[in-house]
């Protein structure tokens, strides 16, 4: 290696995600109909990192709505959802279900998901009593799945998803997940809640396409599609074709 070679490995500064992770967490008030919820989240979009689930996005909003005018539904039920980031659709839930596990794949957003789960617990909202959960879950695993469902080995009656589908090679493994979840419940009937919110047109194929190709059926819930911050989004229903 020459000198000047040397030289500039020497000015290379290595970054590791920490330089990326913003925690400058505020407590934030949420209405939803008659409910206001607290939360830590953060204000603003702060890294290039796998983070985005510090944040509350647009389809959490559609989907809270969304549940908080049918509320019946989540009357006594158990709960998992998927890519929960700061947890506001699973803290909702908690108001009217008997048990909710909400999960996400990385450890920096469990990280506020659990912050978050100890302020209801610290609450002295009468309302938020049922029992909150952080799991771990990269959509695909099956060891991460399974330890969740020994836990869990009556499955559960809904499965949640709201603004997930980041990146098109995360929509199989959502839906391979989704399908071993609604499978475990089929003598029960589970069925998976998705709040879409439309970015792209390829995305919005792929999502459709996924849910058939794993053979199982979609619906569009009516009178769910509206704008939201400039966007176009939607309820969809799925469950398994029998």
């Amino acid at each position: 290696m020459s000198r000047e070679e040397k030289e500039e490995e020497d000015d290379i500064v290595c970054l590791d995600e920490s330089f990326f992770i913003n925690d400058d967490y505020q407590i934030t008030d949420f209405t939803f109909g008659s409910h206001v919820l607290q939360l830590y989240c953060l204000q603003s979009s702060s890294t290039d990192f796998d983070l985005t689930g510090q944040l509350v996005w647009p389809g959490a909003v559609l989907m809270n709505d969304y549940l908080t005018q049918n509320a019946n539904m989540l009357q006594g039920c158990s709960v998992i959802e998927l890519g929960s980031g700061v947890g506001i659709t699973g803290v909702l839930c908690s108001r009217f279900c008997r048990g909710v596990v909400m999960t996400d794949h990385n450890d920096e957003v469990l990280k506020i998901l659990k912050k978050n789960i100890k302020l209801q617990e610290s609450s002295d909202d009468s309302m938020c009593c049922t029992e909150l959960k952080a799991e771990k879950l990269e959509w695909g695993s099956s060891d991460q799945l399974n330890c969740i469902l020994q836990e869990h080995p009556e499955g559960f009656d809904l499965v949640l998803g709201a603004d997930i589908y980041i990146l098109q090679a995360n929509v199989p493994l959502l839906f391979d997940t989704v399908e071993r979840l609604l499978r475990d419940r089929d003598q029960k009937k589970c069925k998976f809640i998705l709040a879409y919110v439309s970015r792209a047109k390829v995305m919005d194929a792929m999502v459709i396409n996924e849910a058939i190709r794993h053979g199982l059926q979609i619906n569009e819930v009516s009178g769910t599609r509206r704008i939201i911050k400039n966007l176009e989004g939607v309820i969809f229903e799925i469950t398994t074709n029998h």
